[in-house]
């Protein structure tokens, strides 16, 4: 079966701070779409982080490009396997330079959190008790 991949393409204003701050998250780069002015960070085998200079994204839109420490662009969400897993990965966001962002999240059956990366870009990261799903 046809395994379909997203591929989010994000502005940044320091790519040696990006490249930084996601590796030491734990994600890995793909040197091989890895240029001066791009880094491609493995998220998944199916999400593609594409952090592209901001020079560099002005030849994908025609648009104004959004300062995204204080509008909201877009919201990313991350799943994650445990409720302990969401709290690791933002706590490390956070001490890696990030900020928190938003209140935590927590339903029982779903738990989240979200932190801003260096660009202000907001991830979410949440799980999802699988019996609620099945149910």
């Amino acid at each position: 079966m046809y395994q379909q991949m997203i591929f989010v393409n994000l502005p940044v204003a320091d790519l040696g701070v990006t490249k930084k701050f996601f590796t030491e998250l734990g994600y890995t780069l793909n040197e091989q779409f890895t240029t001066d002015d791009c880094a491609c960070v493995m998220i998944s085998d199916t999400i593609v982080a594409m952090m592209l200079a901001k020079e560099r994204y002005r030849d994908f839109t025609h648009k104004e490009i959004a300062d995204a420490t204080s509008t909201s662009e877009v919201l990313l969400c991350l799943s994650s396997p445990s409720r302990e897993k969401v709290d690791e990965l933002v706590d490390r966001a956070i001490a890696l330079g990030g900020t928190a962002s938003g209140r935590t999240q927590d339903m029982g059956f779903m738990y989240g959190r979200a932190f801003d990366d260096p660009d202000g870009h907001t991830w979410e990261v949440m799980w999802m008790d699988p019996a609620a799903v099945e149910g």
